[in-house]
């Protein structure tokens, strides 16, 4: 029922408009440089052309089906919209318009509902910062990311999605699809859900939500849904909760319901916005952690210390090393490496020994957190062998790398451009590895 939403042939930006300072002129410059293969029609009450494109008094007008339409009008002149996507035969709308019920308007949003449902329209926002499907070329928001990847992002904050979106640009690893959901009149978290356990260019979903509408059928779909789920919805204390109704007008409800009902239904839920793509960017690209015992390899003794008090805190074993795997190991690391788990190769170590002491470790362990902490030459080359041999062993590699200055801006750049997520701190990075645990059961 979303295919339309997410994947269209045809676009109409209501309100379009040839003022580069209006959003209107904005979204759908976005649709054109993204380089949507559909067909486009601006509305606008003048016509004329706008960026090079005819543009249509009405949607009436329009001579072809449209089978997505983009409202930037006044919130007093949607619901006239609706109808006429309604008489047109459009099937989808994303209102990124404000002024509904986040504003106090109540009655406005209930009518435009109406008219969705009466024409059968399935409806994203209103409030919204709209939606952007990488896989399609199809960025009816903003900014302009056109970066593939692998997450699908779902936020009722446009700000929190944009955020997560500006974020997987900059690592290079890109998104598959953003939506911002704004008050979720129609299009909830259940949808989304229920839509990318499908989709094929989706391999992980990071929901941002300040309520659930049906708690049922929000962990029925989290249960069948073929994909991992990250949740992070504010709201936990008091003050928070309020802050979150005058955001959306979302009821936050109580936390400790919330909580139970991810355990129950395999959602991972993060803690904060860091967490949310962290975990995000992890379950897209990383398998799950289904053994206990984890080897920390590192070339600082204070990164390792701080994964081991996260680790252990999570439930995780770090165990020590015993006599023989000491034994091993001393013939490949300088003399005063220190071989107790953390295995630690001090200020000297190069990417070869990571290699060298992995290799002798492997059946020992079940994951393997690798942190790189200096600029380490040939780390890219070396996590790529071991994610191949963990890989073909069921076994989970989870990398951190940090005070690598430039060689390590080289070096993580090769890794995500090879689908191996990192992460810039270690306490980050022995998180990811804990959630991948939660996941894993």
């Amino acid at each position: 029922m979303l295919e339309k939403m997410f994947y269209p042939e045809s676009v109409a930006v209501i309100g379009a408009s040839a003022d580069p300072r209006k959003l209107g002129h904005t979204v759908l410059k976005n649709i054109v440089d993204g380089g949507f293969k559909g067909r486009i029609y601006p509305i606008n009450p003048k016509g004329g052309e706008i960026l090079d494109l005819k543009a249509y008094q009405s949607v009436l007008d329009v001579p072809d089906e449209v089978d997505l339409a983009v409202i930037i009008v006044p919130a007093k002149f949607v619901p006239g919209v609706m109808e006429d996507l309604g008489k047109k035969g459009v099937k989808a709308a994303i209102i990124i318009t404000g002024g509904f019920r986040e504003a106090g308007n109540e009655e406005l949003e209930e009518q435009v509902l109406e008219i969705a449902g009466k024409y059968g329209i399935r409806v994203v926002g209103p409030n919204c910062q709209g939606i952007n499907n990488t896989h399609h070329q199809l960025c009816a928001s903003w900014p302009l990311i056109t970066l593939k990847g692998r997450i699908a992002i779902a936020s009722q904050s446009g700000t929190v999605a944009a955020a997560l979106a500006d974020w997987s640009q900059d690592d290079g690893i890109g998104f598959s699809t953003f939506v911002s959901l704004g008050n979720k009149s129609d299009v909830d978290e259940v949808d989304i859900i229920e839509f990318f356990s499908e989709d094929d260019n989706t391999a992980a979903i990071a929901l941002y939500i300040e309520g659930v509408r049906d708690g049922r059928r929000f962990m029925d779909a989290a249960r069948k849904c073929r994909k991992p789920i990250v949740v992070l919805k504010p709201g936990v204390t008091e003050r928070g909760a309020k802050a979150v109704e005058s955001h959306t007008k979302s009821m936050a409800g109580r936390d400790a319901v919330f909580e139970a009902a991810c355990r129950q239904s395999g959602i991972v839920r993060a803690e904060n916005l860091e967490e949310l793509y962290d975990f995000a960017k992890a379950f897209a690209y990383l398998r799950p952690f289904k053994g206990e015992r984890v080897l920390i390899v590192t070339s600082s003794g204070g990164s390792g210390i701080l994964a081991i008090d996260v680790l252990e805190s999570n439930g995780l074993k770090v165990f020590e090393a015993d006599e023989e795997l000491k034994a091993k190991l001393r013939e490949l690391v300088p003399a005063h490496a220190i071989l107790d788990n953390p295995i630690d190769l001090t200020g000297d170590a190069t990417a070869e020994m990571y290699l060298n002491v992995v290799k002798a470790a492997f059946d020992y362990a079940d994951a393997f957190l690798l942190i790189f902490g200096d600029p380490i030459e040939g780390a890219a080359d070396t996590v790529i062998e071991v994610v191949r041999m963990a890989d073909e062993a069921g076994k989970t590699v989870v990398v951190a790398f940090l005070g690598g200055a430039e060689v390590e801006k080289e070096e993580v750049a090769k890794m995500h451009s090879n689908n191996i997520p990192v992460f810039p701190t270690t306490e980050r990075a022995a998180k990811v590895l804990a959630a991948l645990k939660r996941w894993g059961h």
